[in-house]
């Protein structure tokens, strides 16, 4: 296959999405795990107990996987092709996280507790003693719509806007995030800045993964209520947008008290339907698939629309004035 300057990094996105639906994470060398080396190499070196320690930690964290990335830019159409595939297989996670959801789901209608609490931390950083079945069911349908736009729709996002540059610099964005972005007594200050970046880089994708489940889920009208009623009283500016129009989608009500090992929350009711049940959950993974093969088509069209700008502008400046 020929690649062209206007082509390659729409079809690498999408042959990286079919990678990630097919094998999901990689098993050995995983890029994120990687990542998660480097920011905490560098934790120890520049940690201290203020704002301004973050804030460097955060740009030299993030600069340093651009870095890496960078002389993709300039290997020609081929060498982003195969840069952009590689990348968007290496940080998308939404084939784990559906697969992990529907364990969960399988777990909790056997009656295997231990078993369901045993994947809890492979979702999100809620204490698993702390849950019972019901509890359980909420904490991964709330995981599966948070990590659907987390996982999938940002790095997506992020990769049309940008290419492996966009894909691995948001990846180490959200690393930080899970690594650094408590309000503990280490990270209160220390992990701000990487925590109010991350809420920046998923700004638009939020809203984005919000608009495809008003889109494509079972309750659209649900959805768009609940969006609008509750999502603004979520501690997070975007976890509410995505967590909210699920609950809407799928006709439940999400939220509650929520345990960390460092904290408890009290979180805000998030539509106005019954405790989720473990057919909501499975409902909530279909729903999170369908969200991010529309995404996946979503972001290889904005890539090739953004390319072709890029290719019309590069011609327009390369050309010369005409002379009166």
């Amino acid at each position: 296959m020929m690649f062209s300057a206007r082509n390659a990094r729409p079809l690498g996105l999408v042959v990286g999405f079919v990678l990630d639906r097919a094998f999901g994470d990689p098993r050995r060398g995983h890029p994120v795990a990687g990542m998660g080396r480097l920011a905490g190499l560098l934790e120890r070196l520049v940690y201290r107990d203020n704002r301004s320690a973050g804030v460097m930690f955060t740009i030299g964290s993030v600069s340093a996987v651009i870095a890496l990335v960078a002389p993709t830019r300039r290997g020609g159409p081929t060498v982003e092709f195969a840069a952009t595939a590689a990348a968007t297989w290496a940080v998308l996670g939404g084939t784990t996280l559906a697969r992990v959801g529907e364990q969960v789901a399988d777990a909790v209608e056997a009656d295997d507790v231990d078993a369901a609490r045993a994947l809890i931390p492979s979702l999100c950083g809620r204490d698993p003693q702390s849950l019972d079945q019901t509890g359980l069911v909420r904490a991964a349908l709330e995981s599966v719509a948070e990590n659907t736009s987390d996982a999938t729709v940002a790095p997506l996002w992020w990769g049309a806007m940008a290419g492996p540059a966009g894909l691995i610099g948001y990846r180490m964005i959200n690393t930080l995030d899970a690594m650094v972005g408590y309000r503990s007594p280490r990270y209160l200050r220390f992990g701000w800045a990487s925590a109010r970046l991350d809420d920046v880089a998923n700004y638009v994708p939020a809203r984005l993964t919000g608009a495809v489940v008003v889109a494509s889920g079972p309750d659209r009208g649900g959805a768009v209520r609940a969006w609008r009623a509750d999502a603004a009283a979520h501690p997070s500016p975007n976890a509410g947008v995505v967590e909210a129009s699920f609950a809407g989608a799928l006709g439940v009500g999400l939220g509650g008290p929520t345990v960390y090992p460092h904290r408890v929350e009290q979180r805000p009711r998030l539509g106005d339907g019954r405790a989720p049940e473990v057919s909501d959950l499975r409902a909530a993974v279909s729903m999170s698939r369908r969200v991010q093969t529309v995404s996946a088509g979503g972001a290889a069209l904005i890539a090739l629309l953004a390319s072709r700008c890029r290719v019309q502008s590069g011609g327009r400046r390369g050309q010369r004035p005409q002379s009166p």
